[in-house]
């Protein structure tokens, strides 16, 4: 009898070990990493699943497949949309009126133009280059009627700057429709989470990224966040520097046509959902630290984390709207 008793409490030990451990499951996806842990406790393998909805994904909305939704309609070519595309569309048209037309899809020809899209880059770019490509710039030109897309011929819509954000809450999504109530979905840096890390018994712990112009890498704070969302936006990895050896950024001011210029070396925003937190963080980077102040006096419901490059050179962080200091 004690030696069946042993018995049962070894096994009850090793069931709940098991049943704090989490799945990891690591690959390549929209041009960068993905991480997916979630806690379950038969641990299943979503590994086809999370394939399958990557690949629905980039069907959709990537600019770098020819025969892509959204490379069709780019092309001027008749093609319907599926429910992931109108999902995005929809969130676009309303940050982009939140933002007065600073979060614009549209500006995917002057991304290109500057060498920093798919497709047509243009030698000797001046002014009257980037003022004939304007006129075709504006989300408020693109309708969607039903499941279709109507635009101007000369309109390239990208959603390289929320679609990566999407794709991270279409995983999480999945994951609850599996009755998954902890996990941690990043890919390439966008970050949605819910619930605890089960190993730990802990809220999940992510990071926020030093800015290098060198190409290294390093954190310069660790956060905790539950049941919430997060995205950065940063001019420090994607550049370029042209022959005069001026740095330009790959974030275009849709505003003006050119790569945004601000002391705004980084900015990371938390949101309920990763779509919004990935848009945000692009439309405030492109904004300067000045009309973000202004924004969020107004828009409470994002919380953010400015890195900036002080008068004096040295590099100086500002929290809004109880962005976690801690």
């Amino acid at each position: 009898m004690y030696r069946i008793l042993i018995l049962l409490i070894v096994f009850s030990c090793f069931s709940c070990k098991e049943e704090l451990m989490n799945t990891h499951v690591v690959g390549e996806v929209f041009g960068t990493s993905f991480s997916i842990k979630y806690d379950a406790k038969q641990t299943p393998d979503f590994q086809k699943q999370f394939d399958s909805l990557f690949r629905v994904i980039n069907k959709s909305m990537s600019t770098y497949i020819k025969d892509s939704d959204i490379s069709k309609i780019n092309r001027n070519e008749d093609s319907l949309v599926d429910s992931h595309f109108i999902n995005v569309f929809k969130a676009s048209e309303a940050i982009y009126k939140e933002t007065d037309g600073v979060f614009d899809p549209t500006i995917g020809a002057l991304v290109n133009a500057w060498d920093f899209g798919p497709e047509g880059t243009i030698n000797n770019l001046d002014s009257l280059k980037i003022d004939s490509l304007m006129l075709s710039v504006g989300l408020d030109k693109v309708t969607l009627i039903g499941n279709k897309i109507s635009k101007p011929k000369g309109t390239f819509i990208d959603f390289n700057a929320i679609a990566k954000g999407y794709g991270v809450d279409v995983i999480g999504m999945f994951l609850e429709s599996r009755g998954i109530e902890n996990y941690l979905v990043e890919i390439g840096g966008e970050i949605r989470s819910r619930g605890i890390n089960v190993e730990r018994n802990a809220e999940w712990k992510v990071g926020v990224e030093m800015p290098h112009f060198d190409g290294t890498q390093s954190i310069l704070k660790a956060i905790s966040i539950r049941d919430e969302s997060m995205a950065t936006s940063g001019t420090y990895r994607k550049f370029k520097v042209d022959e005069q050896g001026n740095r330009y950024a790959h974030i275009i001011d849709p505003i003006t046509g050119y790569p945004s210029k601000t002391n705004l070396l980084s900015i990371s925003v938390i949101a309920k959902d990763c779509m919004t937190a990935d848009a945000y963080a692009t439309a405030l980077k492109a904004m300067g630290i000045d009309k973000v102040k202004a924004f969020l006096d107004t828009h409470n419901h994002i919380k953010v984390l400015a890195i900036i490059q002080n008068e004096h050179g040295d590099m100086e962080t500002i929290f809004f709207n109880g962005f976690p200091e801690d």
